[in-house]
């Protein structure tokens, strides 16, 4: 047999694991055996041992590890499709195609879908920032940020009334409609290396300005919402702290049930028994779940603490604490069906400012991601302004502020130096979990 014959049996159809096989009239094709099945039961193997792997890798913290790999993935699928079409592997090029097209459509599907939500969040126009006096804007230009969050809470439930977003976009502001207990200044610092919580009790005796910026005597502070509404708070804020404010977020009381709810409610420990003779409500000793009214039941209750106002701060600092844990755990931003029901319970309760744009909070989200997981969590601290004493004034019962290291503290905030100030003053951070009450 001459060489070339022979070249050809060894390298024929049936060498590289295709046979010929007849058909009725003499017709014949080669049929694909031997190494493409087995290439076919390994790629099926492979799909779900992958998505299994990238799943795991998302709620162990590798979130940004799972987004590259998934990228490459993608990435390949393509390169696979062109190398099996130009083989003339028809079927698998279509089957890898319609990979990638699916895979590359869920995420963005899913990226579509939170950015939906975050832009449904109800803004009020600022505009009424730009009417009299504020604090001037830093001298160098920074990254960081202060943000005036306020829990807002409805004192007559079942009286029918418009949304906070509704009273301000008719430009009046019913007094008394509304009032915050919450008043807390998050700090945010350049490097994004954490985020500090600083709250203002809500017996604290300041100055009060409405929402023009024109002063209105001294009161409580949650006096500033309640007869101002949220642009008078953040006019008294910042005339209280003497720095400029960036943002400004409303959380409705209501959605602390909400997102007990999907996150699948914390766990907060109570170290002595105790009463709240208001809200009727026994608190043991010991761990206690909190979700739903229990949660707005935690943070509300006063009555029966030692400390009342400072006391109750603790417990919403406690709160928030524990819910951010959770939050920022890798079980609930890895898990998307978990994720997008948080973010959905935030945003339905959420109120900003109309400067705040989708992508500024994108941008802010990402890059926080620092925060994930059990090391992220202990760089969130939370700060209580310092307290001199309580008083009386004209028949009412406040909280005088330590006016030196209220001082100091605001300008360690002006200055993005937050953590050397907690370095002298240790005091004034939140308590070990177990030593809230």
């Amino acid at each position: 047999m001459r060489s070339w014959e022979r070249n050809q049996l060894r390298t024929g159809p049936e060498s590289s694991g295709a046979s010929r096989r007849s058909r009725p009239g003499g017709d014949s094709r080669v049929v694909e055996t031997g190494p493409v099945k087995r290439t076919t039961v390994i790629a099926l193997a492979a799909v779900p041992l992958a998505i299994g792997g990238l799943y795991w890798l998302m709620l162990h913290g590798f979130l940004e590890l799972s987004v590259w790999l998934l990228a490459l993935a993608v990435l390949g699928m393509l390169v696979g499709t062109v190398w099996e079409w130009r083989h003339g592997h028809r079927r698998w090029s279509a089957v890898l195609a319609a990979a990638a097209v699916l895979t590359t459509a869920s995420v963005g599907w899913y990226a579509w879908n939170l950015n939906v939500k975050i832009g449904n969040i109800p803004r009020v126009d600022d505009s009424v920032l730009d009417v009299g006096d504020r604090p001037d804007p830093p001298t160098q230009p920074t990254e960081a940020l202060n943000i005036l969050l306020m829990g807002a809470d409805n004192p007559t439930q079942l009286v029918e009334k418009p949304t906070i977003a509704e009273l301000l976009a008719e430009d009046e502001w019913t007094p008394g409609s509304y009032r915050s207990d919450s008043v807390i200044v998050v700090h945010i610092p350049a490097d994004r290396s954490g985020a500090y919580l600083v709250s203002i009790p809500r017996d604290s005796y300041v100055r009060i300005y409405d929402a023009q910026g024109r002063p209105q005597g001294k009161n409580k502070i949650n006096e500033a919402f309640a007869a101002y509404g949220p642009f008078g708070t953040w006019r008294t804020v910042e005339n209280l702290t003497g720095f400029r404010l960036d943002h400004m977020g409303i959380i409705d009381f209501a959605g602390f049930r909400d997102l007990t709810s999907a996150i699948g409610g914390v766990d907060v420990y109570i170290p002595e028994d105790v009463y709240d003779s208001k809200l009727d409500q026994q608190w043991n000793e010991g761990m206690v779940h909190l979700e739903d009214q229990l949660a707005l039941n935690y943070v509300r209750m006063r009555y029966g603490l030692l400390n009342g106002d400072f006391d109750r701060v603790a417990r919403q600092q406690n709160f928030l604490r524990a819910v951010m844990r959770k939050v920022l755990a890798d079980g609930t931003v890895g898990n998307p069906l978990k994720f997008t029901d948080t973010v959905e319970s935030i945003t339905r309760n959420l109120t900003i400012d109309e400067g705040w744009s989708n992508g500024e909070l994108r941008g802010l989200a990402l890059s926080m991601r620092g925060l994930q997981g059990k090391q992220g969590e202990k760089k969130v601290r939370f700060v209580t302004l310092p307290f001199d004493r309580y008083d009386e004034v004209d028949g009412l019962s406040v909280n005088m502020i330590d006016a030196e290291r209220s001082r100091e503290l605001w300008r360690a905030i002006a200055d993005d130096r937050l953590n050397a100030y907690l370095e002298d003053n240790p005091e004034d951070e939140l308590a070990e979990p177990r030593r809230v009450s």
